[in-house]
């Protein structure tokens, strides 16, 4: 992709996203605070539709490459845009999350696999789709850290092994860009809404996957590991507590830092995104992408993020004792 058609499409995605806005106060798309909310101002919702939109631009200029994984982008983005603004039945929403997953797997042409190899991308796609929607919780987070894995998987595309088109990597990274631009600040513009959480989610999985199944590599999904933490340790102490998983909570590593440290949500956001990529640093440079070591990195910074939890929450908030 030339520098001029690179800026012509950020014009192009800036200008779609101004429109988008103008829609959403027109049909009053807002989100207004819940219990889960870690704002307090009434702010528009679903800016995060660009990143959907972004991946139907590259498909029309790259003679429709990856059509079963841009069919099931638009129709998990669909379902979630409706979700946002309608609030749908479950069993709709997660029927058409299961077919996008199915023609995700197609795209990855899984289906020659053992089927346990189908059960194993089934929790990975399913739990950081899940991941993605609980940790967008504050501004710039979503927008932010997605930004530093798609660098990521750009430099490793470019430079390590080819696993998908620079171009899609580059459109997605720009569509990232213009939403931080009103997103990532003290005051949001917009927020992601579940149309943006759950699109990017299902965009950097199916590149993640497309880059693990091309290396033969699974150290790659560890590109994802901050939020796989935060998700998985919350989940697990939620259970202990007895409390209902499903329901909405701020009991977030994230949340705590935003609500009761009072720190800003862009640092925090900037925090988590460092974190990240410390890890895609040491993953690409450090550890030559070896699965054992990542993995033992990884459990390090498990037990690292486990003590820091304990010895900033405390034992009591986090057991319910």
């Amino acid at each position: 992709m030339s520098i001029l058609i690179t800026i012509i499409l950020l014009i192009a995605l800036f200008l779609i996203e101004l429109a988008y806005f103008r829609i959403a106060m027109r049909f009053k798309i807002i989100d207004q605070p819940n219990a889960r909310s870690s704002h307090s101002n009434v702010t528009l919702r679903g800016g995060g539709i660009i990143f959907s939109i972004a991946g139907v631009l590259f498909f029309t200029q790259s003679e429709f490459q990856f059509p079963y994984f841009v069919l099931g982008l638009f129709l998990i983005s669909v379902i979630s845009f409706l979700d946002d603004i309608l609030t749908l039945n479950n069993k709709v929403r997660l029927t058409i999350h299961l077919i996008s997953v199915l023609l995700i797997f197609y795209q990855w042409n899984l289906y020659v696999l053992p089927w346990y190899w189908l059960i194993a991308a089934g929790v990975f796609v399913i739990g950081t789709i899940n991941a993605y929607n609980f940790m967008d919780g504050i501004n710039g987070i979503t927008g932010g850290y997605s930004l530093i894995t798609i660098g990521s998987l750009f430099y490793i595309n470019t430079n390590v092994v080819e696993f998908t088109s620079n171009d899609l990597i580059i459109i997605i990274g720009l569509s990232l860009l213009v939403f931080n631009f009103f997103n990532f600040r003290k005051k949001a513009k917009c927020f992601a809404g579940d149309v943006g959480s759950v699109s990017i989610a299902f965009i950097l999985v199916f590149l993640i996957g497309q880059l693990i199944v091309t290396a033969q590599n699974m150290s790659y999904i560890f590109l994802l590991l901050i939020y796989g933490l935060d998700t998985g340790i919350t989940v697990f102490f939620r259970l202990i507590r007895k409390e209902n998983i499903f329901e909405a909570h701020r009991t977030h590593f994230y949340q705590f830092l935003a609500n009761e440290k009072r720190i800003s949500h862009p640092l925090v956001s900037f925090l988590y995104m460092i974190v990240q990529l410390g890890v895609n640093f040491a993953l690409i440079f450090l550890l030559d992408s070896n699965f054992y070591y990542a993995f033992g990195l990884s459990f390090g910074i498990l037990m690292l993020f486990v003590f820091l939890r304990f010895k900033l929450e405390g034992r009591q908030k986090l057991l319910g004792l």
